[in-house]
């Protein structure tokens, strides 16, 4: 889509002018509101922000990991609810089902997740299965010409609202017995449980597989696969970092907006030093973070991004973002703690991409592995 500078910013221009004239009214609204917000998702697909950097020739743009940040950033920073929507329609398991999903399936499924009229849900942590994800139990068994799934899975992407979830499963013992299916929603043995709600609003529920029968159509990586599908995850960890920055950086602004003109004891709050350093401390931390997530955008391989890259840009954005959000926050008092703007809402999103697509601590341990040139692994000894 953009090759030049000049084209990128010409297509990040069209994004904000078009978020808001579209998505500003009604932005803090959406942010509090728990539901998928479908009808952005449609009005998203008709601008062509859902399906970037899937390939024209699939329904796609045929875009740049870095057009797709630098859509989620621009819708982000005008309406933060509908920047999960670009995440799902770009990043996430949408990403690793473009990429390796055979033409059958994508005739099945991406005209509707391209249309923004169906939602595809990543089903990978479980109870006993969650940074430690090669020890998931969720099995499926060959049975003719369908596969049988068994198991239960936590903490999945969009579980309440998704019409088709991307399942890890194992296949056969080992990393390398790993794989992924593709259930469709209310496909028999499949039980969506009671939804529960994480701090930031957003809901969850519990999958459970039983004796859940697949087409082996659905497969979409058989045995050994799972190194294909964490490359594919990357993808979406690029999409929590642009997040986590946009979201940093819209709480920035509506404290810069509010130091400059706020009065107390007789001066505006940004005649304090203190709250200056605090702005000079957030401006570094998200200018940094942006050229780390850029660069691993950028440096993305045949659309996918290295890993090393990935985590240290991850990392980068996350703490950048948490600590805009948690110190605008800070200068606005009990305004910024109110659900009166859209800090808070930015304080609490911030804090669980902390933890969602690769805690803080396993991304150190990868970017460890990367400089030092050695595997550490975490297992305690048999």
């Amino acid at each position: 889509m953009t090759t030049s500078t000049e084209d990128r910013t010409a297509f990040a221009e069209s994004v904000r002018a078009f978020a808001r004239d579209r998505l500003a009214d009604g932005a803090l609204e959406r942010a509090h509101a728990p539901g998928y917000p479908w009808e952005v998702a449609e009005l998203l697909a008709q601008q062509g922000l859902l399906g970037l950097t899937v390939p024209e020739e699939d329904g796609g743009q045929g875009a740049t990991l870095l057009d797709a940040v630098l859509a989620i950033q621009e819708i982000g920073l005008v309406c933060p609810k509908s920047a999960d929507v670009v995440q799902a329609g770009n990043f996430g398991a949408l990403r690793t089902f473009a990429e390796y999903a055979t033409d059958d399936q994508k005739t099945r499924f991406l005209p509707g997740f391209l249309a923004g009229k169906s939602l595809l849900g990543l089903a990978m942590s479980e109870p006993e299965a969650g940074s430690a994800v090669t020890d998931l139990a969720t099995t499926a068994e060959r049975d003719g010409d369908s596969y049988v799934v068994d198991g239960t899975k936590i903490w999945s992407t969009h579980s309440v609202e998704a019409n088709v979830f991307l399942v890890y499963v194992r296949f056969g013992p080992g990393v390398g017995g790993i794989g992924s299916v593709l259930v469709e929603r209310g496909t028999p043995g499949l039980e969506i449980g009671k939804p529960s709600e994480y701090m930031s609003g957003e809901q969850w529920a519990p999958l459970y597989f039983d004796g859940c029968r697949i087409p082996a159509e659905n497969v979409l990586l058989g045995p050994g696969g799972f190194k294909k599908q964490i490359s594919g995850f990357n993808v979406e960890r690029l999409g929590n970092a642009a997040r986590s920055l946009t979201l940093g950086r819209l709480a920035f602004t509506i404290a810069r907006d509010h130091v400059l003109q706020r009065e107390q004891f007789g001066r505006t709050l940004a005649d304090f030093q203190g709250i200056q350093w605090k702005f000079a401390d957030m401006a570094v931390a998200l200018d940094g973070a942006q050229l780390l997530l850029d660069r691993a955008a950028a440096n993305a391989a045949q659309g996918l991004p290295s890993a090393y890259e990935t985590s240290v840009a991850k990392l980068a954005a996350n703490q950048a973002g948490f600590q805009a959000a948690d110190q605008a926050l800070q200068v606005m008092g009990a305004m910024g703690y109110s659900t009166e703007t859209l800090v808070e809402y930015c304080f609490r999103r911030t804090r669980g991409w902390m933890i969602a697509g690769g805690s803080l601590e396993v991304l150190r341990n990868r970017i460890a592995e990367d400089v030092l040139g050695r595997r550490f692994s975490q297992r305690a000894p048999k």
